[in-house]
């Protein structure tokens, strides 16, 4: 089910773009062409943006999973003051945001704007992430942790040493949102950063189609009757150069899926079957 709908995009991008509109492409392009990715690949700044999108993911990636862990472990500890009411905190700002203007504020006045690390830093904490990481940590055997404890371990040693190496699947899990998460981020890019040169890939593809499908549309009306003919003649259509983006876009995180795929089920589902 998943494969056939990535077959369609994968045959749509590879074929002519005037003669997609038409339909009819099922898993094989009709007409074989590699403008659509040529165009692409054209485009300005775009090495540039692939490597603030390869940094944003790998920073991002690591330091992100690395603070909503500790911060997950934290609210399993019983003694800390307070517990209840961080956790709760956190689950709250599940449901409501400040919005998006004051949120644009504050980024403003912490200097993140034009920032490549508007990226990064905002994105250290997910809630969701939290609370799954919470839920796993709260199912490890409680009488390993305390026998720990008891042997004077601290509580990073524990987290080090225990923890973390007991939670293998939902740490993959997490990972995986995370830096799919700022792979495919193209928002902060395009409102908080003004700089091509620190804009990530999905940003500048974006751009790329909205001006396509502008210049389309121009062409469109100020060509009159004769707007069909002339389309004819262009071979690259925003829906192909669209479906050429998908792919370059999704590329990376499909080689990137089958290594943590056996960890996957097993880390979504933590807490889903209660002994």
């Amino acid at each position: 089910m998943i494969l056939i709908p990535f077959l369609h995009v994968l045959a749509v991008s590879f074929n002519e773009g005037t003669d997609a509109q038409r339909g009819g492409i099922g898993f094989w392009p009709r007409m074989w062409t590699l403008d659509n990715y040529l165009e692409v690949f054209k485009q300005d700044n775009l090495l540039n943006g692939l490597l603030i999108s390869i940094f944003r993911t790998v920073v991002g990636t690591v330091f992100g999973v690395g603070l909503m862990s500790m911060a997950a472990y934290a609210l399993t500890v019983k003694t800390l003051p307070g517990r209840s009411f961080f956790t709760f905190f956190i689950f709250f700002t599940m449901l409501f945001g400040g919005g998006q203007v004051p949120y644009y504020l504050v980024l403003s006045e912490l200097g993140l704007t034009g920032s490549v690390w508007v990226y990064i830093i905002p994105g250290l904490y997910g809630t969701m992430n939290i609370l799954l990481l919470r839920t796993q940590f709260q199912q490890l055997p409680y009488s390993v942790i305390e026998s720990a404890r008891i042997d004077g371990s601290s509580e990073f040693y524990i987290f080090r040493k225990l923890i973390l190496p007991m939670s293998t699947p939902v740490l993959a899990t997490v990972t995986l949102f995370t830096a799919v998460g700022h792979w495919n981020d193209w928002f902060a890019g395009t409102f908080y950063v003004r700089d091509a040169n620190l804009k990530p890939l999905a940003t500048l593809l974006q751009e790329m189609l909205t001006q396509q499908n502008a210049l389309a549309d121009i062409l469109l009306r100020s060509t009159g009757a004769q707007s069909y003919s002339a389309l004819d003649q262009v071979s690259i259509t925003g829906q192909s150069l669209q479906m050429a983006t998908i792919i370059v876009v999704l590329l990376p995180m499909l080689l990137t899926y089958p290594f943590v795929q056996k960890y996957f089920v097993r880390g979504i589902t933590v807490g889903s079957i209660k002994e």
